[in-house]
């Protein structure tokens, strides 16, 4: 499996899938010029693992998907992009208006066939969305374009098929148009019902994401009580794990047998309780040792921790990660896709395999996808279902 450009390779050792999945999932990322991309498509599979030296482009890649994302879940550009120059190509020349800007875009595979979204942002002088086309094979389905810089609007035209072809109507230049159309789109003719279930699958494949990267710096010390919700940088484990241990005997034993084997020493236990001497509203994590030993978290190391921190996640769902979860789909169908940043930092040759083995595992029943960025995917080589895309210098 190659990407649109030589100088990336992808390697897929992945079961055969269904033609069309229930569950909408998004399976390949498109930079046609964003950061040090350029022209580049890559594959997604169930568990994708970006690998290349530093300065290839893994986090960028990462970070395309988390933009889209976002915006498929209505927020607004600014939010998306706080510093847009950034995602510009270094070498990008103005045109004569002084623009510069960026181009990014998907694939979402789901119960209407592939559907491919394409963005072009500008990034300079103003931050907007110049450009986006939503097709499915056939007619496109939507596309929007700038027409007068002076407003702040994009013209849109969605497929009809009815009485008139096509619809047109100005759309905010700050928001994903896609994400708009079923406020915009009455479903009365199959080419707006069309439209209405392509935009529908691309915004449920692209909603439930959930960026981790695990900073085992923030996760030795006691932490408040709260929601229960697990942070993108896990410096609340202690109060999440306080919470699993709770509600779900199972997972809890399923973690505690990752930690296990992921943890320096006996591991009878992963357990939740207020510090000594502190006040109930902070609680702290512990590892019972099975000797009447118990180690504090704090006492762990950094490699220890970040694969407790990235178990957990794996094995618990949007229920106790903070995801914005598509409330209008049933669970059935909805898929949560991890997006895991140095997904190898800090770990031991042990502690990397077990993950990706529990990550295979996990993935490969549907609803937890896994996009992660790793130094060099050597030790994953020969693992089933794992999608591994090379990017060079």
């Amino acid at each position: 499996m190659t990407p649109t450009t030589p100088a990336n390779r992808a390697e897929a050792v992945a079961r055969p899938q269904r033609a069309h999945p229930e569950r909408p999932c998004v399976t390949e990322l498109r930079l046609s010029s964003f950061a040090t991309h350029r022209g580049a498509g890559f594959p997604l599979g169930p568990l994708s693992l970006f690998a290349g030296p530093s300065g290839s482009g893994k986090s960028s890649a990462l970070r395309a998907y988390e933009a889209l994302a976002r915006l498929g879940g209505g927020a607004e550009l600014g939010e998306v992009f706080p510093d847009p120059v950034a995602c510009v190509p270094e070498r990008a020349r103005p045109d004569a208006q002084r623009r510069r800007g960026f181009r990014i875009g998907c694939t979402a595979d789901g119960p209407e066939g592939p559907v491919r979204l394409d963005l072009a942002v500008q990034a300079e002088p103003e931050l907007r969305i110049v450009g986006e086309r939503l097709t499915a094979g056939g007619p496109t389905l939507l596309e929007t374009a700038l027409r007068d810089p002076g407003k702040r609007s994009v013209q849109a035209a969605w497929h009809t098929a009815g009485s008139s072809p096509v619809t047109r109507a100005p759309l905010p230049d700050d928001r994903l148009g896609t994400a708009l159309l079923p406020l915009r789109v009455a479903g009365r003719t199959d080419g707006q019902r069309q439209v209405l279930a392509a935009a529908e699958q691309m915004v449920v494949a692209l909603r439930s994401v959930f960026p981790c990267d695990p900073q085992p710096r923030t996760m030795r010390a006691p932490v408040p009580l709260g929601a229960g919700r697990l942070s993108r940088g896990c410096g609340n484990l202690a109060e999440v794990l306080r919470r699993t241990r709770a509600e779900c005997a199972v997972r809890h034993g399923l973690l505690v047998d990752e930690v296990r084997a992921g943890c320096s020493g006996p591991v009878r236990d992963l357990l939740a309780e207020h510090p000594p001497g502190g006040a109930d509203a902070t609680v702290r994590a512990l590892l019972d040792r099975g000797d009447g030993l118990r180690t504090p978290l704090g006492h762990l190391g950094d490699g220890e921790l970040r694969h407790l921190a990235l178990s957990l996640v794996l094995l618990t769902g949007p229920g106790v990660l903070e995801v914005d979860q598509a409330g209008e789909v049933p669970p059935a169908l909805q898929t949560l896709t991890v997006l895991a940043d140095g997904f190898d930092r800090d770990l031991d040759a042990r502690q990397r395999e077990c993950l990706l083995r529990l990550a295979a595992r996990m993935c490969e029943r549907g609803h937890i996808r896994l996009v992660a960025a790793v130094s060099d995917a050597s030790w994953a080589a020969g693992v089933d279902g794992v999608t591994v895309v090379h990017l060079g210098p």
